[in-house]
């Protein structure tokens, strides 16, 4: 009973912990836990941050000559990114997000192929329908208001 209790109070704070404290430590959190997620999601951030830190060093490249700064920068930014992402998606709060977000996504029921062409043409179809009576008010109203007032 006590174990219980003092296994959910070390998990309360945890999850309550800053993500400025994390940062600072290298522990993988619930590594076993929405693995496919968490790594997608890493992914994600590290391309943005690489394709960040390459603007930089293109912009910086063509507009200073010290090409320790063109390079340096950039450098220590797509680091500090790089380890920022990887402490975000084990921290506490987030990853128990996208755990959750797994969990959820193994729950949903995807439609077979043949459910999504007829759901595909029913849309198409509508679409269309919808576009063709359009044009027909518009011809109707504008024929009707021309000739009403007789514009030319």
């Amino acid at each position: 009973m006590s174990r219980d209790i003092a296994g959910s109070k070390a998990n309360t704070a945890a999850s309550g912990s800053s993500l400025s404290s994390e940062l600072l430590h290298a522990s993988v959190y619930k590594p076993n836990q929405g693995r496919i997620v968490r790594q997608l999601t890493v992914l994600a951030i590290w391309l943005i941050v690489a394709l960040g830190a390459w603007r930089l060093y293109a912009t910086l490249d063509s507009s200073t000559a010290n090409k320790a700064i063109a390079v340096g920068i950039p450098a220590g930014i797509l680091l500090a990114g790089l380890w920022i992402g990887y402490r975000l998606i084990n921290w506490p709060r987030f990853a128990d997000f996208l755990i959750a977000v797994e969990a959820e996504m193994k729950k949903v029921t995807w439609p077979s192929r043949e459910e999504v062409k007829r759901a595909s043409v029913v849309v198409i179809v509508t679409i269309a329908i919808l576009a063709i009576s359009l044009f027909l008010f518009d011809v109707f109203w504008q024929a009707f208001f021309n000739a009403l007032w007789a514009t030319a």
